[in-house]
């Protein structure tokens, strides 16, 4: 019981001690360049930014979002380097940031990152905060993505339970994650994929999969509203390519494929009670790097494209859209 006792006061003093040196650490103007108070790609400072995010890929929808949910009454509006923010609150209060993403994983990289900075890093000390500038952060993606399986009807909506990155950006960060099933996708993943290459092929087997799970409460939350909204909605599994043709299975250049039918191959992907539903470019990273942080986070997207029919969607994509921000903001309130 004494070496006991010894060894929790040790490994206590240890933690403290990490903790203490992480907290005086100085982050450097070239690992986080700072202009004016403000984050150097968004250029925003840390009171433009609201504890509920919403994530998009498209500069141009951001003010479609806002002046649907916002009030207009002090309204924040950044727009730098193609990157659009809005911040301000809903007709229930809720503080809302609704920032562009950029188009794939490497841009997501850059904008989630300059979050986390502005909520747990003091821009003018350059130190970490001793406690973060908001304690929860809920980071919804709302976008768009193809769907894969032949009996789902366009325009129906996503909501990501697990996500497959075959982008590498998230293969830079040893995010922890402790559900088995992780693992498992990762695994199954990297197995058709190597099947479906041809050995010869100078990439056969390069191509590594990491897998990231959405947080639970994201994903009842969002689930809720939508059975609320009575929208169409499948909870599945999200792959995340790592550019939109070849990446995934689109073929439309002079150069071959390296796995030609690729959407076909990851709709085979499934686990428990779930399947691969669709592809997109962000939430692998999302889920990977925001989860592992321990925030809240999903991602709920729009089927325009169906993969296997080859059809695109002729409906209100606007208003479809609209529809899936009014579950999100509702998915907000509940994770309140």
């Amino acid at each position: 019981m004494k070496f006991l006792r010894l060894f929790l006061l040790f490994s206590i003093s240890v933690f403290n001690y990490s903790v203490s040196q992480n907290q005086e650490r100085i982050f450097t103007a070239a690992d986080l360049p700072i202009v004016d108070g403000k984050v150097y790609h968004l250029s925003l400072s840390a009171d433009q930014l609201a504890p509920n995010i919403i994530i998009v890929g498209d500069p141009g929808r951001v003010p479609l979002l806002a002046n649907h949910c916002l009030k207009k009454e002090n309204r924040i509006h950044v727009f730098h380097r193609g990157l659009r923010t809005i911040t301000g609150k809903t007709k229930n209060g809720i503080p809302v940031s609704i920032i562009t993403s950029g188009m794939g994983t490497p841009s997501t990289e850059i904008v989630i990152n300059e979050i986390i900075a502005l909520n747990e890093i003091d821009l003018h000390t350059r130190k970490k905060r001793e406690t973060p500038l908001h304690k929860n952060l809920n980071i919804i993606r709302l976008g768009t993505s193809g769907g894969l399986q032949e009996d789902r009807v366009l325009g129906s909506f996503i909501i990501t339970k697990y996500a497959i990155g075959l982008d590498n950006s998230g293969l830079f960060y040893e995010s922890k994650h402790t559900d088995e099933r992780i693992i498992e996708l990762e695994q199954i993943t990297k197995q058709k994929l190597d099947e479906a290459t041809d050995k010869e092929s100078r990439f056969y087997g390069t191509i590594r999969p990491y897998a990231a799970a959405a947080s639970s409460e994201v994903v009842q939350a969002l689930y809720e509203a939508s059975i609320e909204q009575n929208a169409p909605v499948i909870k599945g599994i999200t792959i995340s390519n790592s550019g939109f043709f070849a990446n995934q299975g689109r073929d439309i250049s002079r150069v071959a494929l390296t796995i030609p039918n690729i959407d076909k191959v990851c709709s085979e992907i499934a686990i428990d009670d779930v399947q691969v539903e669709n592809m997109e470019m962000e939430a692998s990273f999302l889920c990977h790097f925001v989860g592992g942080l321990g925030y809240q986070v999903g991602a709920i997207c729009l089927t325009v494209a169906h993969r296997t029919l080859n059809t695109f969607f002729s409906g209100d994509c606007e208003q479809k859209i609209i529809d899936m921000l009014d579950i999100v903001i509702r998915a907000f309130e509940k994770l309140q």
